[in-house]
This record gives structure tokens, C-alpha cells and sequence, in this order.
């Protein structure tokens, strides 16, 4: 990067950053801030539990994002002062100094956009995510588990935490089912974007013919709900199921109906769970996931409606990204349009360019 490249980099990072503060608008949040701290003093605020914590999860957040953009902002003026003071010294060393910190200071900013993006109610919530294998047989099954892999790798590189909910072992290889609970900041608002069909091309590794053969899985992304938000199941509504579980969990697990199966009626959405050996506690978390899908339908439809698009086009029915290995090497999103040559290192859990690449691009649609 030369000096010229330097100075438009700086005119754009900064018409973004007087964007982004636009959108964060700082003083109604250190007012806000303000406020939750005169609440604090108050010793009645302490006596209804449930919703001081509701009130100090808001506080994380606030202070959370107020520091960030006090950073990004002070790192663009930071560079910028230093860069016109080294040009009137004329002194060479603290402008290479200024060049070579460009990369870094447009990772803050793009941090900083993102951090805005991710600003609706649940995204800062824990996420449940589940994938379900296309028709295929073993080879999608196969595909399923890779998928799994790939968020499980991208939740440990990011710092998060991962609870199976539910997992049932393909019959030759692969899983016919999974879903997991994912843990941390803003899991959902990242994970939301991975809803819908993910096509993968291969030469497959079952087929003695080596053939390339494509391969479809469905991820579904929920919030975790939480338990200030009513969502009403009444029991007509649903068909329970209970089952033996398959997979790890002691020999009580396999030898006890500790599995439950749930499906809403209305909508057709099942859900199931079999991490724990206790019947009741898989109930309980079932119901909590099955919450958690009807209100991410609810939020689909909403965003539908306004639109103009028909409810029947929301749900799996549209692929999102395609994995290709043979004959060559690329993943490609639809809503992004863009592409990427690391096909290895995506499916080992690097995928954070091309999530945030789709919300970038959905804002901007």
C-alpha cells in the first residue's frame, strides 16, 4: 500500500465509521448506561431477581458495544493524526509504521460493522443448531457429520462452548440427525446465516467406481429462547414420543425409553432430545428447543410478509452455499456471491470471512 492508497483508505474507513456511529448512536447509550447504574443504587431493584438479571444482561451489552466502538473510533484517529504528523516530519519510519497497521485498522472497522449488524433482539443469544441429511443415503449422512465438524470447530476457534441435544448415528457412516446447543456471544446473530440447504461435491469416498457425487444436508438455526419470553404450547398441540436412545450415555440410556420425540401438530416441526438419562430433563429441553424453532418461524414469516414473499418459499427448499472439491476447489455462497479457494480449512471451522461476507451483503440488499 502507498501513501495515496494510505490517505482513501482513511476518507472511507472514516465516512463508515460517522455510519456506524449513526447506527450505535453512542450518547443514548451511555445514557442508558447511566440509568441501569441509578437503578443499581436503588435497593429495591435487587429484590426482583428475574428482572435484575434481564436488566444486567442488558448492561453487558451496552458497555460491550460502547467499548468496541470507542476503540475502532480512537484507532481511525489515532492513525489518522499520526499519519499527517509523520508527512509534515517527513519522517519515513512512522509512515511505513502507519502503512503496515492498514490491514489491522480495516479488520477493527469491519469488526466494528459487524458488531452493528448483529443488533436484533436474539442475536446475542445462545444458539441451537441442527442438521438433517438430504436423500442420499450414506454419502449425505457423511456430509451431515463434516457440516457438524465444521461448527464444531468453528464454536472451539472462536471460544464457545457445545452441548449435544441430539445425535443419531447413521447406519454405515455419517449421522442421521444432530442437533447441538452452541454457547456464546452472539452465537445466533453469527449462526442465523447458516440457515438452509448446503450442497457438497465430492468424489465419493463409498463409491468403488470413484465417482463425484453431490450430497445435500439442511441446517436450522434457532435462538435459545429465554425464560422471559412466553411463547404458548398447550398440550393438543403436540404429539410426544418417547424412545431409546442410541449413541454414548451409559448402558441406562440405551436400555430406557429416556428419549423424547416432540411434534407441533400445526407446523410440522419435530424435535427431539436424548442427551440426558433423565426422560423429564430431555422433555424440558425439547420444549425448549421446539420453542425456540416456532419463534424463529414466527420471525421468518415476519420478515416474509414484509418482503412481499410467499410463506411456502421460507424453509430449506433454496441451497445457500455449495462445498466443490472435485474437479476443482471452491465454496461459493448465493447471497454473498462470493467464493472461496480454502475448501480445507472452511470445513476445519474457518468460516468466520464468509459468514460475515453474507451479513454485509444482506444489509446492503
Amino acid at each position: 500500500m502507498d501513501n495515496y492508497e494510505y490517505t482513501e483508505l482513511l476518507k472511507n474507513i472514516t465516512i463508515k465509521m460517522d455510519n456506524i456511529t449513526g447506527v450505535v448512536e453512542p450518547e443514548k447509550l451511555q445514557t442508558r448506561l447511566d440509568e441501569i447504574e441509578k437503578l443499581e443504587n436503588n435497593q429495591d431493584f435487587w429484590n426482583d431477581a428475574s428482572n435484575a438479571a434481564i436488566i444486567q444482561k442488558e448492561k453487558t451489552q451496552v458497555e460491550r458495544k460502547l467499548s468496541r466502538y470507542f476503540i475502532a473510533k480512537d484507532a481511525i484517529t489515532d492513525a489518522a493524526e499520526l499519519y499527517e504528523m509523520a508527512k509534515e516530519e517527513n519522517d519515513e519510519e512512522s509512515i511505513n509504521e502507519c502503512l503496515a497497521g492498514a490491514g489491522e485498522l480495516k479488520q477493527q472497522i469491519l469488526n466494528m460493522e459487524i458488531e452493528v449488524l448483529l443488533s436484533e433482539e436474539m442475536d446475542s443469544n445462545n444458539a441451537i443448531l441442527s442438521i438433517h441429511p438430504g436423500a442420499g443415503g450414506t454419502e449425505s449422512q457423511d456430509w451431515a457429520e463434516m457440516l457438524l465438524r465444521m461448527y464444531k470447530r468453528w464454536a472451539e476457534r472462536r471460544g464457545f462452548s457445545v452441548e449435544v441435544l441430539d445425535y443419531q448415528v447413521g447406519d454405515e457412516a455419517g449421522i442421521k440427525d444432530v442437533s447441538i446447543l452452541v454457547k456464546g456471544e452472539n452465537a445466533y446473530g453469527y449462526l442465523k446465516v447458516e440457515n438452509g440447504i448446503h450442497r457438497l461435491v465430492r468424489i465419493s469416498p463409498f463409491d468403488s467406481n470413484a465417482k463425484r457425487h453431490t450430497s445435500f444436508s439442511s441446517v436450522m438455526i434457532s435462538p435459545e429462547i429465554d425464560d422471559d419470553i412466553n411463547i404458548e404450547i398447550e398440550d393438543k398441540d403436540i404429539r410426544i414420543d418417547t424412545y431409546r436412545a442410541s449413541g454414548s450415555g451409559g448402558q441406562h440410556v440405551n436400555k430406557t425409553e429416556s428419549a423424547i420425540r416432540i411434534t407441533h401438530i400445526e407446523t410440522n416441526v419435530v424435535v427431539q432430545c436424548q442427551n440426558d438419562r433423565s426422560q423429564h430433563k430431555n422433555k424440558a429441553t425439547a420444549m425448549k428447543m421446539l420453542k425456540s424453532r416456532l419463534y424463529e418461524l414466527e420471525l421468518e414469516a415476519q420478515k416474509a410478509e414484509i418482503a412481499g414473499i410467499a410463506k411456502s418459499e421460507i424453509g430449506w427448499g433454496h441451497q445457500i452455499r455449495s462445498y466443490v472439491m472435485q474437479p476443482y476447489q471452491q465454496v461459493k455462497d448465493t447471497r454473498s456471491n462470493e467464493a472461496y479457494s480454502n475448501v480445507s480449512g472452511i470445513l476445519d471451522g474457518d468460516i468466520d470471512k464468509m459468514i460475515e461476507g453474507v451479513l454485509i451483503a444482506q444489509n446492503r440488499a
